[in-house]
């Protein structure tokens, strides 16, 4: 697979949610595909599963199983549901019902119409998602998940959807996925297969990610033996991915050792990224690419489409296309071959801004095309560790009267030309003092217009005297007057 591009996950849910209240036809299905010809795609990356999947399945539940597609919205299967769900969720039922009855395999035609528009379509499986956990009831549940309790990753508390996942330190729950494995290659001519682990990122009970490490070897190899025995029947190679931590010793600590995957020749393409509460802006590529030398894979960069700077932020906000422009400059420095991006769907789940949405998938793809363009690097956080590994979250940061903080900004290329301001929101009154690089940086007086994602308060913005800034990390060193929490950091480049 050659360098840059996008590959762009789809998820199980979205197109059935978006296209309801009509009947859908194969034209309409097929110009879901079209959208992205001519733009940065390169990977279709599709999912059909949660617990259950979109399509037809003979050995998981549809999603419609239990469904009366004449019954009332309270029916059994949505009663558990407040009453402004059971609409939502009977779109995307609904939905696939009907396009399932009308004989129509979107998948299929997705697959087929990918290939015609030179998209290389994939199948991506999340491998253990638990959305809505804590309602045993809830109509995305299977019943296998719901008669099988000792089946749970931590059956003794519940603090977390994460905590009622599959454990796939049992053989039984193993042998359950694989069959969904099977059926997918039997039933999909697709072009590779995703194992998403990071829906929802825990697999094993605490203290046994080291145990479970080899067991997901020993998973991994048993899939890309069954992708070569369906290849040989296709005619073409059928690649094998994953989604894993943005952190190598994360991924491990989960028991994701996704290294060994790839040096033993399992894995063509790894996926590092957050889980979802934002967009991790600062994921060790270089580390990655170091680890994956010689294995020929390719290393996709993820970006989840929130943007947070801390856990305890209150605002929900999506990337703009100017800090995805920031973001995706500084991966492709770092060594990412792709862009992977993770619910940026055309509509409902993508980018608030989303009359950007063409010129995204357009753009951020390849270091050419972000060139001379404005973007925005804003600090943010890590979102996923293994049970027990110490987290660093730099933001909110106090700052005592006197003293200094430090905040490390990696921007990719230094622009050559153009403005470059340090955007700082925090408490207090008295204006910090801001250097980059060791050089102060004065108050703007004609600061640059910011649009969402932004900090709760209006940020200040400080000049970033010209040739300041240099390729990769920039350290922004603030000192205080008083004593103030930082709340936002960020580095706004106008070229």
């Amino acid at each position: 697979m050659s360098d840059f591009g996008i590959a762009l996950n789809e998820d199980n849910s979205h197109f059935f949610a978006t296209r309801a209240g009509r009947v859908l036809s194969e034209a309409d299905v097929d110009a879901w595909v079209d959208q992205y010809a001519g733009t940065q795609v390169r990977h279709l990356m599709l999912c059909p599963n949660c617990m259950r999947t979109s399509y037809a399945s003979q050995v998981w539940d549809p999603i419609w199983r239990g469904y009366d597609p004449t019954g009332p919205d309270d029916q059994p299967l949505l009663a558990s549901l407040p009453p402004g769900g059971r609409q939502a969720a009977r779109r995307w039922i609904h939905t696939a019902w009907q396009l399932n009855e009308a004989g129509i395999d979107v998948y299929k035609r997705w697959i087929q119409r990918s290939r015609e528009q030179g998209i290389s379509p994939w199948i991506s499986m999340r491998m253990n998602d638990v959305h809505n956990a804590d309602d045993e009831r809830c109509y995305i549940h299977s019943e296998f998940w719901r008669a099988n309790p000792h089946l749970r990753r931590v059956p003794y508390r519940f603090t977390a959807w994460t905590d009622r996942a599959f454990d796939y330190g049992q053989a039984e729950v193993r042998a359950y996925h694989m069959a969904l494995i099977r059926e997918l290659a039997e039933r999909y001519d697709f072009d590779g297969l995703e194992l998403d682990w990071m829906r929802f990122g825990f697999h094993f009970k605490p203290g046994s990610e080291r145990k479970g490490a080899a067991l997901l070897t020993e998973f991994t190899a048993d899939v890309r033996t069954l992708l070569d025995e369906w290849q040989e029947r296709r005619g073409h190679r059928i690649h094998l991915g994953a989604r894993v931590p943005s952190r190598p010793q994360t991924a491990l600590g989960l028991g994701m050792d996704a290294i060994t995957w790839a040096r033993n020749g399992l894995l063509d393409m790894l996926v590092i990224t957050p889980f979802w509460a934002t967009a991790e802006t600062d994921m060790p590529i270089e580390l990655w690419k170091q680890l994956l030398e010689e294995t020929g894979v390719t290393l996709a960069a993820g970006l989840e489409v929130l943007l947070r700077p801390n856990p305890f932020f209150e605002l929900y906000q999506t990337n703009s296309l100017e800090t995805t422009r920031g973001a995706a400059s500084s991966f492709f420095r770092r060594g990412a071959d792709l862009l992977y991006l993770f619910n940026y769907m055309d509509s409902q789940t993508s980018i608030d801004d989303l009359q950007h949405y063409p010129i995204l998938l357009r753009e951020v793809g390849n270091p050419l095309t972000l060139t001379g363009k404005p973007r925005r690097h804003v600090l943010t956080y890590s979102d996923t560790w293994a049970p027990g590994e110490p987290q660093a979250i730099p933001l909110p940061a106090e700052i005592q009267a006197g003293g200094w903080g430090a905040f490390r900004l990696h921007i990719g290329p230094a622009p050559l030309t153009g403005r470059a301001h340090v955007c700082l929101s925090h408490s207090g009154t008295v204006l910090p003092q801001v250097r980059v690089n060791g050089v102060r940086c004065d108050v703007s007086y004609t600061p640059m217009h910011l649009s969402a994602p932004e900090p709760a308060d209006p940020p200040q913005q400080f000049v970033i005297p010209p040739q300041v800034l240099v390729d990769g990390y920039n350290v922004i060193e603030v000192h205080a007057t008083e004593s103030l929490t930082v709340q936002w950091v960020e580095i706004a480049i106008q070229p």
